[in-house]
């Protein structure tokens, strides 16, 4: 609470002077040039193109593919890098992300540093929190993959998303 007129006065002048926040969006890449993915191939060739694999059977991490409404790829986003059984994941970062970028759909993937491709209850809960979100926010969710050293599996592909 203000004690005083003069203070409600002087707060007032301080808001004015905020700047107005303004986005932008660049991309080098023409649209023709961009990688298009249609399948869960596609966009597993593309993860391995960024990820560490040194690191794939040591630490968890996770990342997002983020795509144009043709499937056309802005870019890949690391999101988080956890330990031997986990990583986080901030739902509001990937959809800032998401939205910066102006992004339609998003492919996400986390590796499992044991080799089993079987998703696990906090797998399948992120996954189906992040559908949601991104359904609030008009972007689809297309997949969410698995890796491993040799393998992996597609949450669409299997019927889970």
């Amino acid at each position: 609470m203000y004690s005083n007129l003069q203070e409600l006065e002087n707060e007032q002048t301080h808001w004015s002077e905020l700047q107005e926040v303004q986005l932008s969006y660049r991309n080098k890449l023409k649209a023709s040039q961009r990688p298009k993915i249609n399948q869960s191939e596609d966009a597993l060739t593309l993860f391995r193109s960024v990820w560490n694999e040194n690191e794939m059977e040591l630490v968890e991490s996770f990342k997002m593919l983020l795509m144009n409404n043709a499937n056309r790829v802005l870019g890949v986003y690391h999101s988080s890098t956890g330990g031997s059984t986990g990583t986080i994941v901030d739902i509001r970062i990937l959809l800032t992300v998401a939205l910066k970028c102006n992004s339609c759909k998003l492919i996400v993937a986390h590796n499992h540093p044991s080799g089993n491709l079987t998703p696990s209850q906090a797998d399948l809960k992120i996954t189906e929190k992040l559908k949601e979100a991104t359904k609030l926010m008009d972007i689809t969710l297309l997949d969410h993959l698995i890796l491993t050293t040799d393998s992996y599996q597609s949450f669409a592909d299997e019927g889970l998303l």
